[in-house]
């Protein structure tokens, strides 16, 4: 039952990210995001949101649509630095 609620406290964690940023400087829409990088329209709202962690594999396809390191796009807590 430990180890659950362990993963269930990482689940409710977040973590900042500048796609929205990103979105602005190449002016597409998180639509035209999402199906670049083969997820919903709604999976890209809930990342830019802090709502959803992406995989790793998402994260790395995003951040190379980008062409930015996964360590520019998504921002760890300082409180999740410190563990």
């Amino acid at each position: 039952m430990v180890c659950f609620l362990n993963y269930m406290k990482y689940q409710n964690k977040s973590m900042e990210n500048t796609i929205r940023v990103e979105r602005a400087k190449k002016r597409i829409t998180q639509a035209e995001l999402a199906k670049q990088v083969h997820v919903s329209r709604q999976t890209i709202h809930a990342i830019e949101n802090g709502k959803f962690v992406p995989s790793t594999l998402l994260a790395l396809k995003i951040a190379g649509y980008f062409g930015v390191s996964v360590e520019d796009l998504f921002i760890l807590e300082k409180s999740d630095l410190e563990k």
